[in-house]
């Protein structure tokens, strides 16, 4: 929307509305996907810049909706991600300014070939075009998405969650403010001022001007999107991620890793709900790890074997192997060998980050082979399956699918392709 903007009061002008957006975002996207990467860059370092310079009004936005998280029934979790501080807003500009050191990802040659009759054949780079980026809670993720899909040419409608609404609106502002200056179409970067549900069915039916819909938040509403959207959809559904702790582990490293994947943020998609442990270390192991999770407020559920050796542990259900807590929750389980380990989690986890904690060589590459995921850690944090962490700047969301992006979408993952052929007069005779 442009900054004078107002939410519509009707159905019918929710419609009109929401056709409004899509048809500016396109108009955007096709001056956006010319544009030298120059002036991208100019964008995002005074955005950046903007985060630094005017934090104090952002974050009075931010205590706004805290002030309302009650209203909106937010766990902890939810409210840790809802909450911006002066650390978080040098963070994302931060990585705003990691995204304009990056190569511009648009006209890139990915491969070139010269036929026989003398065609060269280019495969090149291109913006996806309009995205549509459906979100909860987290507003610095608004300044990570925006970042992404500008550099990368892309026009992006932003929806975020209600609870968010004025802290998304103070980093909006910014945003188009500091499009503006810089001369780049300030339509490239809209918020929906509507935090009507119906708001989402609109747009999402909206493949004449919209080619990619991201949502990034709970299952209920990634699923909702899914079957709805009439355009491409980029998305995971949950992270049930694992730490197996292998026979050849070396049990220091283990705890760390654990109590970081645990507890360092327990409310994001990457962070450890179930833990497996090999029965060859599980009667040194789990009760050195349960005191250390203990310290750090974490409830366990477990397999008969783990309440054998942690006694306080609570009985673990089939829902509680297949569970996202998001919270300081964690399933245990032990298993009898590497193999049983890899078949839980075939069978219980969601394709998204998986982790072994190893010395044996051997083992790791048989996990790495045997596990389907977008992201399997050797011996490291599964809270590293992250765009910034992976050198991308920052992410738009992770991705659990197969096509056309896996894993955490940066710039490169916003872009497709197309052919571009250069000849000298070839026409094309009878086979």
């Amino acid at each position: 929307m442009r900054m004078h903007e107002t939410a519509p009061n009707s159905t019918n002008d929710l419609v009109a509305y929401c056709q409004n957006l899509g048809r500016r975002a396109r108009i955007a996207a096709r001056q956006l996907a010319t544009i030298r990467g120059d002036r991208k860059n100019d964008w995002l370092r005074r955005a950046a810049d903007g985060l630094e310079n005017r934090g104090d009004d952002i974050l009075q936005a931010n205590a706004h909706d805290l002030d309302l998280a009650g209203q909106f029934g937010l766990s902890s979790a939810l409210t840790d991600r809802l909450q911006l501080t002066p650390e978080r807003l040098r963070a994302a500009a931060a990585g705003l300014r990691e995204i304009a050191a990056l190569p511009d990802p648009v006209g890139r040659v990915l491969d070139s070939s010269v036929r026989p009759n003398g065609l060269q054949v280019d495969k090149v780079s291109v913006p996806l075009g309009v995205i549509l980026f459906i979100y909860e809670s987290r507003p610095n993720v608004t300044v990570d998405a925006a970042g992404l899909c500008v550099k990368s040419g892309n026009a992006i409608i932003l929806r975020g969650g209600k609870e968010a609404l004025h802290s998304n609106e103070a980093l909006h502002g910014l945003l188009q403010e500091c499009l503006g200056e810089t001369g780049l179409p300030i339509d490239a970067v809209q918020l929906v001022a509507s935090g009507d549900r119906a708001a989402v069915d609109h747009l999402v039916h909206l493949d004449s001007f919209i080619d990619v819909v991201i949502p990034r938040g709970g299952e209920s509403l990634i699923r909702r999107v899914a079957g709805e959207a009439r355009m491409p959809v980029i998305k995971h559904y949950r992270g049930n991620c694992h730490v197996y702790v292998d026979a050849a582990a070396d049990l220091n490293t283990a705890e760390r890793i654990l109590v970081n994947a645990k507890c360092q943020r327990p409310g994001v998609c990457n962070a450890a709900e179930s833990l497996l442990v090999h029965e060859v270390v599980a009667e040194v192991f789990l009760p050195r790890a349960a005191a250390a999770l203990r310290q750090c407020g974490v409830e366990l559920r477990g397999c008969p074997a783990t309440r054998r050796l942690v006694p306080e542990a609570a009985p673990a259900t089939e829902e509680d192997y297949a569970a996202e807590y998001l919270d300081l929750i964690l399933s245990v389980k032990v298993v009898a060998n590497l193999e049983e380990a890899i078949d839980h989690i075939t069978r219980y986890g969601s394709q998204h980050t998986e982790c072994i904690v190893t010395n044996d060589l051997p083992a790791a590459r048989r996990f790495t082979a045997a596990v389907d995921a977008a992201a399997v850690m050797v011996n490291a944090s599964t809270r590293f399956h992250d765009g910034h962490e992976f050198g991308l700047g920052a992410e738009i969301g992770i991705s659990t699918d197969k096509l056309h992006a896996r894993g955490p979408c940066g710039l490169v993952e916003l872009c497709s392709y197309k052919y571009i052929v250069y000849g000298d007069g070839q026409v094309r005779g009878e086979a």
